[in-house]
């Protein structure tokens, strides 16, 4: 695979082979395209990746298909055809990385296993998201974001006691499923720097939860305790909650430092609190917590937000507004940090997608390309890996490519 052009970032020359869709595998791969990786994504032909027509549709296409595959290439194959199956070979012959998220046994049907893979290229590393992973009584469900948060532990813990769990408003388990991914790549990567061999990267949905849900276990463990669900508070930290401004907005305050807590209280008039001993540390505010928060929502509810956070700000408590994505839109640090990016689509029309994160002082990433239309560049990367215009004619013709 030779790049169409040579992108910047500390990823440039890193070849990737996407064959997952939807949102965990994408997303990994985004990730390491937004940092210089030539990402060859397969589609199959006429439909595409589901993505494209997922949530809001514009002149055709969704507008998150240009976040989930900027900086891609697009070739479209029909992984069930051999033929196909060995373009697939070929790019991972020459591949450092090759993505997928199908259920287990699908890429083993295909002749693509990690074992057929890596016989054919043992420096390749693959990074295989599935729902519970490649091994395990549970590997043959099928396994998408809400199933693996609800088995990770997250789903039991949102929303308010007694009723039922609400999700996030994302599909924040494929979402952590791909940061993970993309940390096993880059750690197999350096591995490989040492031992000149490739590897696989497993990655189940719900683990990759189950990673984030703190001390959850060790507290079972430790003590029987079942953590439930405690709304916006967070249960044994004390304060930290969203409070009701008189203006209908949410003000989220964490006063839970000790000296920060002492502010807070100073703050909002209530000095009886802030210098109550046996409120001076977590342990004495766990315990009258309903007290505290009371105290905060008596008086955020006399004031708009606004003014709730300035004053909040200049007793340097920690404080901010639960923002909708028109506030996100409209605020200027999200602008100074270059979150808020323009791209020019195929009409002409201009669009506000996501910055580009983590910041890199030295090699930052960017956005070389955008979001391919299906199978835009099969014939270039077809030719790459060796096959003839006369050859790619027959295979489209057979309805192989697209």
């Amino acid at each position: 695979m030779t790049l169409p052009h040579s992108p910047t970032g500390p990823l440039a020359g890193l070849k990737v082979v996407e064959l997952g869709q939807l949102i965990a595998g994408p997303f990994a791969a985004k990730t390491l395209a937004d940092f210089g990786a030539d990402v060859v994504k397969v589609e199959p032909p006429r439909t595409g990746d589901p993505l494209r027509q997922w949530r809001l549709v514009k002149d055709g296409t969704s507008v998150w298909w240009q976040v989930q595959s900027r900086n891609k290439r697009s070739i479209a194959l029909d992984l069930k055809q051999p033929e196909a199956q060995a373009v697939v070979r070929a790019l991972a012959t020459e591949a450092d990385v090759l993505v997928e998220n199908f259920r287990p046994g699908a890429m083993e049907g295909w002749g693509l296993g990690p074992d057929a893979l890596l016989a054919l290229n043992p420096r390749l590393v693959v990074l295989r998201i599935s729902g519970y992973g490649q091994t395990g009584p549970y590997r043959d469900r099928p396994g998408f974001a809400l199933v693996a948060e609800g088995m990770g532990g997250l789903r039991h813990l949102t929303g308010e006691p007694g009723r039922a769990p609400v999700r996030t408003g994302v599909s924040i388990g494929d979402t952590l499923a791909s940061l993970h991914g993309v940390i096993g790549i880059l750690m197999a990567l350096h591995e490989r720097h040492k031992s000149g061999q490739g590897q696989v990267v497993d990655v189940a949905l719900y683990e990759a939860v189950f990673n984030c849900m703190e001390s959850l276990l060790p507290e079972y463990s430790a003590f029987g305790a079942v953590r439930q669900p405690a709304g916006s508070a967070l249960p044994g930290i004390a304060p930290s909650n969203a409070y009701r401004c008189a203006c209908g907005s949410w003000a989220l305050i964490a006063g839970n430092g000790d000296s920060i807590f002492k502010r807070l209280m100073a703050a909002i008039g209530r000095d009886d609190l802030g210098q109550d001993t046996a409120l001076g540390t977590n342990a004495g505010r766990v315990a009258r917590v309903a007290e505290i928060d009371a105290a905060i929502g008596d008086w955020a509810a006399q004031h708009p937000v606004d003014t709730v956070l300035q004053v909040l700000a200049a007793a340097d408590v920690p404080s901010g507004k639960a923002y909708t994505v028109a506030d996100m839109a409209a605020d200027p640090h999200y602008a100074a940090r270059g979150m808020l990016m323009p791209v020019t689509l195929a009409d002409g029309s201009t669009l506000t997608v996501p910055g580009i994160v983590p910041k890199l002082s030295r090699t930052p990433g960017g956005q070389h390309r955008a979001a391919p239309s299906l199978g835009q560049d099969t014939d270039a990367v077809l030719r790459e890996v060796g096959l003839t215009p006369e050859q790619i004619a027959a295979l489209r013709q057979r309805g192989v490519v697209a």
